[in-house]
């Protein structure tokens, strides 16, 4: 797996123009598995449920992206560490997919002195009740793309103007209510190395 820090502050639509040209690449077997691991601009992003944009409360400016992963609006910015893999699944199966994100952050979280756990009904990484970590995918030709989110020191308030995943944005958490958030350009490189250790694993079992 290539991991790649692409920087603090960036633009949506920058990313994903180069998330989905590797996505093309890795269907195409020309590229190994990536990682890519940001900082966005304030953004809220749209995907494939249904009515999502009705919980798109209060925009405020911000920019808007309709994208193709699962799941409904969120929020992506500062303070917030985004990871997209673009990974070829060792089986077709993309609920195992997302069960392995969520066992990845609970064991990343724990080891920070952090308690956190699945909900059965909803996606993600949960503490205390609320959501962390937000993981949306999407699938094509057995490659995923898109991927998770975990709020370090992110402001909340930018998901008082929506509903998150279709909830309420009380039901929102960050690293920094819990434990001192780590520094956003160190912690990234660490943990893209153990999420790299923890997908070789994963594949081995299949």
């Amino acid at each position: 797996m290539n991991i790649q820090w692409l920087g603090q502050e960036l633009p949506y639509r920058q990313v994903y123009d180069q998330m989905k040209e590797l996505l093309l690449k890795r269907i195409n077997g020309q590229i190994e598995d990536q990682l890519l691991l940001l900082e966005h601009q304030p953004v809220y992003t749209v995907g494939r449920a249904r009515n999502a944009m009705q919980n798109l409360l209060n925009p405020d400016g911000l920019p808007i992206e309709q994208i193709e992963r699962g799941g409904d609006v969120t929020f992506h910015g500062t303070g917030q560490l985004t990871g997209y893999p673009i990974v070829k699944l060792p089986v077709l199966d993309i609920h195992a997919y997302l069960r392995f994100l969520e066992l990845f952050w609970i064991k990343e979280l724990q080891q920070h002195q952090i308690t956190a756990s699945r909900d059965d009904r909803n996606t993600g990484v949960w503490v205390d009740g609320k959501k962390m970590v937000a993981i949306g995918v999407a699938m094509r030709r057995q490659v995923c793309w898109h991927g998770f989110a975990c709020n370090l020191t992110t402001d909340l308030q930018y998901f008082q103007n929506i509903n998150p995943c279709g909830m309420s944005a009380d039901l929102v958490t960050r690293w920094q209510d819990h434990q001192p958030a780590p520094n956003m350009n160190e912690y990234a490189l660490e943990v893209g190395e153990r999420f790299r250790d923890a997908w070789m694993t994963w594949c081995n079992k299949y």
